[in-house]
C-alpha cells in the first residue's frame, strides 16, 4: 500500500501537458534556411558607440547613467527574414528594454513604420515579457495605435541564447522563438499592415515610463551596467534597392504556416499569453479594424 502510495503521489507531481517546458516540435526551422552573417557584414554603430563591443561574434551593448546603445542595418529592406540569438541580463531589470526590431523612423519621423521585438525589463521575482508590436504610419504616441501582444518564454532567456526573428513578407509578419511561431499578424488591408521599406535595429534603453507593470518599477542603476548580448545575424530580405522580382523567405515549404506550426504556435498562445490588444476591453477597437 506504501508503495501503491508513493506512485501516485509521484503521478500527481508530474506536470500536466498544458505546463509542460517543451514546445511542440513546430516541423519547419526557417532560421535554418538563412546563412549567418557577421555583424559588420550587415550592420552599423548608431548611437552609444562607447556601449558597444565585438568581441569573436558576439555584439556587447549596455546601458548605464551616462548612455545606452544601438546599431542598425546598412541597407533597408522592404520584405524578409531577420533574426539574432540573444541574450538577457539576470536580476533586477526594471524599465530596461531590449530591442531587436525593424523601422523606417528616421526616414518617416512621426510617420513611421515598425515591427518590434522588445524585452521589457523586470524584476528578480519575475519573468521577462516578450512584447512583439506592430505599428503603421505613427510613432505610437498616442496618435496612433499600437498593437502589442506579449508573451512569458518557456525557458529563462538569461541563462544561455535563442533565437529570435521575425518574417515581414507582403501578405503577413511570423514573430519566432527558436524557431516556434509566437504571433501571426496577417495583412487584412493596406491600412493595418506596413508595406514602405524598413532598417533593422537592436538596442538597450531606459524606458522607465512605461517597461516595467507601466512605470510602477523604473531602472535602477545601483544594478547597472544593464547588458545585452547578440550574436548570429541573419538578414534574408529583399533589398529596397533590389529587383522587384525578389521574393522574401516563407514560413514553410508551402509559403504560410504550415498546421504543426500552427499547433505549436496555439501552444504558446494558451499557455504563455500574457497580454493581446485585440482582447483588452479598454482599448478602442475601431482603431485596430483588424481585430
Amino acid at each position: 500500500m506504501a508503495s501503491l502510495l508513493y506512485l501516485l503521489l509521484i503521478i500527481l507531481m508530474i506536470p500536466s501537458s498544458n505546463n509542460a517546458q517543451s514546445p511542440p516540435s513546430p516541423g519547419y526551422y526557417p532560421s535554418s534556411r538563412i546563412s549567418t552573417i557577421g555583424f559588420n557584414q550587415g550592420f552599423r554603430n548608431l548611437w552609444g558607440p562607447q556601449h558597444q563591443r565585438l568581441d569573436q561574434g558576439t555584439l556587447t551593448i549596455w546601458l548605464d547613467t551616462s548612455s545606452g546603445s544601438g546599431y542598425k542595418s546598412l541597407e533597408p529592406y522592404r520584405s524578409g527574414y531577420f533574426g539574432a540569438d540573444i541574450k538577457l541580463q539576470p536580476g533586477y531589470t526594471a524599465g530596461v528594454i531590449t530591442s531587436f526590431y525593424l523601422s523606417n523612423n528616421e526616414e518617416h519621423p512621426g510617420n513611421h513604420d515598425e515591427i518590434d521585438i522588445e524585452f521589457l525589463g523586470t524584476t528578480p521575482d519575475k519573468p521577462y515579457t516578450l512584447q512583439t508590436n506592430v505599428y503603421i504610419r505613427g510613432s505610437g504616441d498616442g496618435r496612433i495605435i499600437g498593437r502589442e501582444m506579449k508573451i512569458h518564454l518557456w525557458f529563462d532567456p538569461t541563462q544561455d541564447f535563442h533565437n529570435y526573428g521575425i518574417l515581414w513578407t507582403p501578405t503577413e509578419i511570423i514573430f519566432f522563438v527558436d524557431d516556434i511561431p509566437i504571433r501571426r499578424y496577417p495583412r487584412k488591408s493596406d491600412a493595418t499592415f506596413p508595406m514602405r521599406p524598413m532598417w533593422v535595429y537592436g538596442s538597450i534603453w531606459d524606458a522607465s515610463s512605461w517597461a516595467t507593470e507601466n512605470g510602477k518599477y523604473k531602472a535602477d542603476y545601483r544594478y547597472q551596467p544593464f547588458i545585452g548580448r547578440y550574436k548570429n545575424f541573419k538578414i534574408g530580405g529583399c533589398k529596397a534597392s533590389g529587383p522587384a522580382t525578389c521574393r522574401p523567405p516563407s514560413a514553410s515549404p508551402s509559403g504560410g504556416l504550415s498546421q504543426q506550426q500552427y499547433s505549436a504556435m496555439q501552444w504558446v498562445q494558451r499557455n504563455y499569453l500574457a497580454y493581446d490588444y485585440c482582447r483588452d476591453p479598454n482599448r478602442d477597437h475601431t482603431q485596430t479594424p483588424e481585430c
